[in-house]
């Protein structure tokens, strides 16, 4: 009961670092619309909080072996919430960009502890049900925080405050619960060329998978009020994108643990491009239609990321898994800090439809590189099971190893 009762500690922490961290990205997008912020300035704040993450995702297995997890639990939550007040001491846009890296910093050093906890506490006997419901808890709560804008009115202090405050009752859960704190394991070595070496497929992948979600996430508002959208429409229209990729992940997953996991790649990306022409297009959409397009394209974007995880490990073995889980997370936090400041700035000279065309010639190129790829060498003899892989953090990886090997060893015996 007792690590029942810690891992509920570690579900609501996450979902009020969602809640919070979620509602500042589109929640910055508008408030830059009405102080006039340029388009490019807007996707910068974007482009600054990846670079924040990318940093915590490195630092915060260090922290944690110097001062335990819940002390640095603590100072990642409250360098996201200094991060998120500070929107109120300035309206220049390179000073909230500032805020927006403690905000990064925030959200991959909290992970790292929620998920270095949640490993050390899990067993053989509850790792699916814990996964499962820590996916699933992730997910509804992202959701949550895409529609928690339609209440906050944009360069509001009082919008700033209610999600600082959100970020700083994340500390509670995991500070008050009585379970013991765990070992801290060691850093994974980050070892970018190993996801190259077993599968460039897999790295082009994750960076078109960062190219579609963190420009979407960071810029999309951009595209929604240039169509027409009203600030509750626009949280819908985030919304949907999230859950069209979440209703997505059972059909892809199912296909991907039975078909050529090339083929699925090359497939999601053929849809991604017609999702996004289409969008790009065609004008004068009603909201309803809009709302659509925006599920469809999270359908087809959305699981990318976890089929390129999967068909790389793939061609890893068990010892590799971690620091190929790091290497991947690195490849797409490095095409999530460029994707908004690039769509921003094509928005800036060809207009909203502009960041859905970059989209839909960054899947074009994948399909491109996925055929080729199957020209040079077969696919894979033996297939790890698909899982959504959350990009959180580096240490995402120890959880999924052990899911994946667990599962592979259940396959064999099966057999």
């Amino acid at each position: 009961m007792r690590m029942m009762l810690s891992f509920a500690a570690l579900y609501l922490s996450v979902v009020l670092l969602q809640l919070s961290s979620g509602g500042v990205g589109p929640l910055d997008a508008l408030s830059g619309l009405k102080l006039n912020f340029t388009t490019q300035q807007i996707g910068f704040l974007g482009s600054a909080h990846f670079l924040g993450f990318f940093l915590g995702c490195w630092w915060a297995p260090r922290l944690m072996g110097n001062i335990g997890h819940s002390r640095a639990f603590a100072i990642f939550t409250a360098l996201g919430t200094m991060g998120i007040l500070g929107h109120i001491l300035s309206d220049n846009p390179y000073f909230w960009a500032a805020m927006r890296v403690g905000q990064g910093l925030c959200i991959a050093g909290s992970y790292t502890v929620v998920e270095s906890w949640l490993q050390s506490k899990v067993t053989n006997d509850n790792r699916g049900r814990a996964m499962g419901t820590y996916r699933v808890t992730d997910m509804l709560a992202s959701l949550a925080a895409q529609l928690i804008i339609s209440v906050l009115e944009p360069a509001y202090y009082v919008s700033y405050t209610l999600l600082a405050m959100i970020c700083c009752a994340a500390i509670l859960p995991l500070t008050l619960t009585r379970a013991t704190q765990p070992e801290t394991p060691d850093a994974p070595r980050l070892k970018p060329g190993l996801a190259f070496a077993r599968s460039p497929l897999a790295v082009a992948g994750v960076l078109v998978a960062a190219l579609s979600g963190a420009s979407f996430r960071m810029v999309g508002p951009l595209y929604g009020t240039g169509v027409g959208l009203q600030t509750s429409d626009i949280a819908l229209f985030l919304a949907a994108f999230v859950a069209g990729g979440a209703l997505a992940q059972y059909p892809v997953g199912w296909l991907a643990d039975r078909f050529d996991r090339r083929f699925v790649l090359i497939w999601l990306s053929v849809a991604a491009v017609i999702s996004s022409v289409f969008t790009a297009s065609v004008s004068g959409l009603n909201t309803t239609a809009i709302m659509l397009t925006a599920a469809l394209f999270g359908a087809t974007t959305f699981p990318i990321y976890s089929v390129a995880a999967a068909h790389a490990h793939d061609f890893a073995d068990s010892s590799e898994r971690v620091e190929l889980s790091a290497a991947l997370m690195f490849w797409y936090a490095c095409g999530a800090i460029a994707a908004p400041w690039v769509a921003s700035t094509l928005i800036d000279a060809f207009g909203p439809p502009a960041l859905f065309t970059m989209i839909a010639f960054g899947h074009a190129l994948l399909i491109v590189f996925g055929l080729l790829r199957m020209r040079a060498r077969p696919g894979a003899t033996e297939r790890t099971p698909y899982v959504y892989a959350p990009r959180t953090s580096f240490v995402i990886g120890r959880l999924m190893s052990r899911f994946r090997d667990s599962s592979l060893d259940k396959e064999d015996k099966s057999n």
